[in-house]
C-alpha cells in the first residue's frame, strides 16, 4: 500500500512490459512528428528552407511509427495501449505545442537535438528490455536512425541548409531579435536615461531633500516605463512592420524606460544629499556610455559617434536640471 501512494501517479520504465514499451514508442514518434510539424509551420513564413527540413523530421518520424505499429500488430494484435510520455516518470517532457511559436529558429534546432539525443536514449534502454528478436532488431535499427553518424537534424540542414541559406535565415533571425526586443529597448532606455535627468535633478537642488528627490525620480520613472510601454504596443501590431510581437516590444519599451531612470534616482536612497548626488551623476555617465555601446553592438554605429551624441546631449540635460533646480 505504501510503495504505491510514495509512488506517484507515474509509471517507472522498468515495469513497462514489452507490449506498452511498444506502445509508448508509438505514441512518441507520433508526438515527434506533430512538434516537427508544428516547428515547421511556426517557421515557414520566415525561414521557408528550415521548415523543410522539420517537414522531413516529421515524415522521418511517421516512417518510424509505422514500423512500430506493424511490429505491434504482429506480435499483440491492433489493440494498441493507450501509454505516453507523460506517464513514464524517466521519459523527457516535450514543449507543449502552444509555446512552439515563440521559439526563435535556433532554439527550434536545438530542441530538435536535444530530441533526437531523448528519442536514441529511449531506443536503447527500450532494446536491452527486448525479448523478442525481431523487436529488439527494431529498437536498435531505431536507435541508430535517431543517433546515426550526425543527428538527423545536422544530415537534413546539409540538405536543405546550405552555407548560404543558413547565414540569410541567421540574419532574419537576427533582425527580427533587433526589431522586437533590441529596438525598442533601446530607445526606451534612451528615453529614461535622458528624459528624466533635469526633473530628477531639478527636484533634487531645489530642495535638497534626498527622500523626496527619491520619490520624484521614482514616479517619473516608473510614469515613463508605463507611458512608452503602452505608445510601443499600441502603435503598431507588428503584422505589416515585421516588428513583431506588440506585447514584447512594449514590456522590453517600458522596463527599459523605467530603468533608465530608476538608475539615477535609486542613489537618492543615501540621505547625504551630496553622497547620494555625486552617485547619481557616476551613474548618469555609465548609463549613457551603456546606451552608446549598445548602439555600437546592435545598430552598427561607430562608438565615438554614438557616444558624443549620446553623453553630450545627457549632460546637456542634466545641466538644464541642475541650473533649474539652483534658480
Amino acid at each position: 500500500m505504501l510503495p504505491r501512494i510514495f509512488r506517484g501517479p507515474k509509471r517507472s520504465f522498468q515495469s513497462l512490459s514489452e507490449q506498452e514499451i511498444l506502445a509508448l514508442a508509438i505514441s512518441s514518434e507520433e508526438d515527434d512528428g506533430r512538434i516537427y510539424l508544428a516547428y515547421a509551420d511556426a517557421l515557414r513564413e520566415h525561414y521557408p528552407h528550415s521548415a523543410m527540413v522539420f517537414e522531413d523530421m516529421a515524415e522521418e518520424e511517421s516512417h518510424h511509427r509505422q514500423a512500430l505499429i506493424d511490429m505491434h500488430v504482429a506480435r499483440f494484435g491492433s489493440r494498441i495501449p493507450l501509454i505516453r510520455r507523460e506517464h513514464v516518470r524517466e521519459f523527457p517532457e516535450r514543449k507543449p505545442d502552444w509555446l512552439i511559436g515563440q521559439l526563435s529558429v535556433e532554439k527550434a534546432r536545438e530542441q530538435a537535438e536535444a530530441m533526437e539525443e531523448s528519442a536514441y536514449r529511449f531506443y536503447q534502454e527500450a532494446q536491452t528490455r527486448a525479448t523478442d528478436a525481431a523487436t529488439r532488431k527494431l529498437l536498435g535499427d531505431l536507435a541508430i536512425a535517431e543517433k546515426g553518424h550526425e543527428s538527423l537534424a545536422h544530415r537534413l540542414g546539409e540538405k536543405h541548409l546550405p552555407d548560404d541559406v543558413k547565414e540569410d535565415e541567421n540574419e532574419t533571425s537576427k533582425r527580427q531579435f533587433l526589431l522586437t526586443y533590441v529596438q525598442p529597448g533601446l530607445a526606451g532606455l534612451m528615453d529614461g536615461s535622458v528624459s528624466t535627468l533635469a526633473p530628477i535633478f531639478a527636484a533634487a537642488f531645489a530642495t535638497q531633500d534626498t527622500w523626496q528627490t527619491f520619490l520624484i525620480g521614482l514616479s517619473a520613472s516608473v510614469g515613463a516605463g508605463i507611458s512608452m510601454g503602452f505608445t510601443e504596443a499600441a502603435h503598431d501590431d507588428g503584422k505589416l512592420s515585421g516588428r513583431g510581437s506588440p506585447i514584447k516590444r512594449g514590456l522590453a519599451s517600458g522596463i527599459m524606460t523605467a530603468l533608465g531612470g530608476l538608475g539615477h534616482a535609486l542613489p537618492y536612497l543615501i540621505p547625504h544629499f551630496w553622497t547620494a548626488t555625486a552617485l547619481a551623476i557616476a551613474v548618469v555617465f555609465v548609463e549613457l556610455w551603456a546606451i552608446a555601446f549598445i548602439q555600437k553592438k546592435y545598430m552598427d554605429t561607430p562608438f565615438l559617434r554614438a557616444a558624443f551624441q549620446v553623453v553630450l546631449g545627457g549632460s546637456m540635460v542634466l545641466a538644464a536640471g541642475i541650473l533649474i533646480g539652483n534658480a
